[in-house]
């Protein structure tokens, strides 16, 4: 805000100075009658105009990642036409139908109370214009839709597309004006200009995040744990302290495919991935490792905490649910951990595969257990599995 008013100030000192000229004082009245005067001051307003929008758009550029960048968003659109409320539908994952909502009333996160499995219908409608719309054309259009149900439910007034290079990544809902009143074509067309530049923001960091994901499971993928499992032995060979590492594999998983198909399986790997996002903490790093294993690395927890940890995810998976056409069988797990500090000079590769290790003793055990990495574990499970 301090900038816009500086670059506002700047141009009135610049206005000031021409009207100031005497050349141009002596011919005012002449300017003013053929339109000169006015038409230097719409110029004006539109400099101002798009000096607001550029110093908007800086703000919403310098975001760290996409939450804030909507609460930049909602505290512009608040400046510009006061809505009742705001609400981000996006999808987090392009592949899948699922969306994420997060809504605001004024300024502050709020529940609006939408239901919506999907945003395919408005992908139809925004296929043919990438321009935020009036809620009553998309109505018109869409007619009685599920989606226009919710929408109507919530007295959305306009519509704004997050577009992305081949389909719809989002929308941006907004509700009635808190004053009353309609929505101008100058609002509209100033929300179609800031619009187009959050939804470049919010692309750019959506593409960096998918960079991260498994595009199957939402987890993080096996290059993105690798870095933080190395930066993270980094950290503890500086500091002290302990870290953990959990490798867990699904039981039985290819002799499923082969009853069940591989379309049961992938449903078995999203609602597992689920379970394990539900149940580990919140610096906690968890990854898809390759086909049906997966790793959580969990820094600046000790063996305890992260026994703690696997064994909640082991009981959880044991008791989900998944979805499907036909009742599938009950899915079980088993985890391995490795726990590690800066008394051994252990790379990456080396933690990893001693949590391998320990999965593969849980595995040698009779599965659905969990076990803690120590010397000589797996010679003593080889022998006992033969």
């Amino acid at each position: 805000m301090a900038n816009n008013k500086r670059l506002l100030s700047e141009d009135e000192d610049i206005r000031k100075a021409f009207l100031a000229n005497p050349e141009i004082a002596k011919r005012a009245t002449l300017l003013a009658e053929i339109g000169v005067l006015n038409f230097i001051d719409q110029i004006s307003d539109k400099i101002g105009d798009y000096k607001t929008l550029l110093a908007r758009c800086i703000n919403i550029f310098n975001c760290i990642d996409v939450e804030d960048i909507m609460d930049v968003t909602v505290r512009n659109l608040w400046d510009i036409c006061s809505p009742s409320f705001v609400a981000f539908l996006w999808k987090p994952n392009q592949n899948r139908s699922e969306i994420t909502l997060r809504s605001y009333r004024e300024r502050n996160l709020a529940n609006l109370g939408i239901r919506l499995d999907g945003i395919s219908e408005l992908e139809t409608f925004f296929a043919s214009s990438s321009k935020p719309a009036l809620f009553s054309e998309i109505e018109k259009e869409l007619r009685d839709t599920t989606t226009i149900g919710a929408l109507k439910e919530a007295l959305t007034e306009v519509v704004v597309p997050i577009n992305g290079p081949l389909d719809l990544y989002g929308v941006v809902l907004i509700g009635s004006k808190s004053q009353g009143g309609k929505y101008e074509a100058k609002e509209i067309a100033f929300l179609d200009q800031l619009m187009v530049f959050v939804s470049q923001a919010i692309k750019n960091h959506l593409h960096y995040e998918h960079s991260l994901r498994d595009t199957k499971t939402g987890l993080y993928n096996h290059g993105f744990f690798m870095t933080r499992l190395k930066e993270e032995c980094a950290r503890v060979k500086r500091l002290s302290g302990t870290s953990s590492v959990i490798m867990l594999d699904i039981d039985r998983f290819k002799p499923f495919n082969d009853a069940h198909g591989h379309l049961a399986g992938d449903k078995v790997l999203e609602a597992l991935s689920h379970v394990i996002k539900q149940g580990v903490r919140v610096d906690d790093i968890p990854s898809r490792f390759g086909g049906e294993e997966f790793t959580i690395l969990l820094p600046g927890a000790e063996a305890a905490t992260a026994f703690l940890v696997a064994e909640r995810l082991r009981d959880s998976v044991s008791r989900m649910h998944v979805p499907w056409e036909k009742p599938l069988p009950q899915i079980t797990i088993s985890l391995g951990i490795f726990s590690f500090d800066d008394g051994e000079d252990l790379s990456t590769g080396d933690v990893v595969k001693r949590a391998d290790e320990a999965m593969y003793a849980s595995k040698q055990k009779g599965k659905n257990c969990t076990t803690a990495w120590e010397p000589g574990i797996i010679d003593r499970f080889s022998v006992q599995g033969k």
